[in-house]
């Protein structure tokens, strides 16, 4: 299966696109009698099944395409996140076993209010002091969405042909760093944002 490496972007680190040849391989079954002639190569037709509108059907090739990653997002990013099914998570990080070990001042986004993070700051000394499930409970709560934490994600060049439609222009800027990662990706014009 071909592989390619993408330089860290920001947010996004670890990123390897796998099945990409195969895939444009796979699209040109379609119109083929003989699959043992064909090859990776970009052509009009694949550009053209690439650049169909979304939900048609003829971009169906691009879910082979799968990209893994690690992305660094807050909660409130993580939460929107969660709309996509096929953005896949393969493991992360865990307030719920760890919020009272990671290290406070380098977890939240610049834009949480640095007295939040004191206030959570205390309540964690707290809990460690304490080990009440009660203390426990009012740090989890209170944590602000500006908490980040890192995920390792799968997902292919269909979803992200969609999530780059509907968010490079969002509010939160973690949408659109995502978005210009995306545009770094092999074959991204072509394929995703064109």
């Amino acid at each position: 299966m071909s592989e390619y490496s993408v330089k860290d972007h920001g947010i996004i680190t670890n990123t390897k696109v796998y099945g990409l040849d195969e895939s444009i391989i796979r699209a040109k079954y379609p119109m083929s009698v003989d699959i043992s002639t064909l090859n990776s190569d970009v052509t009009k037709g694949i550009l053209a099944l690439a650049g169909c509108e979304k939900g048609t059907g003829h971009d169906q090739w691009l879910t082979g395409v799968l990209v893994q990653f690690d992305l660094t997002y807050t909660v409130k990013a993580w939460t929107e996140a969660e709309r996509y099914t096929f953005l896949n998570f393969v493991s992360s990080q865990s307030t719920m076993h760890r919020i009272a070990q990671f290290d406070l001042d380098k977890q939240y986004d610049s834009h949480t209010d640095p007295r939040i993070i004191e206030i959570v700051k205390e309540l964690a000394a707290k809990y460690n002091e304490t080990k009440d499930p009660e203390d426990y409970l009012r740090l989890l709560m209170s944590n602000p969405c500006g908490f980040q934490l890192t995920a390792g994600m799968t997902t292919n060049y269909r979803q992200l042909k969609t999530i780059y439609a509907q968010r490079r222009t969002h509010r939160l800027p973690e949408w659109r760093e995502f978005c210009a990662w995306i545009e770094t990706l092999p074959y991204a014009k072509e394929f995703i944002t064109g």
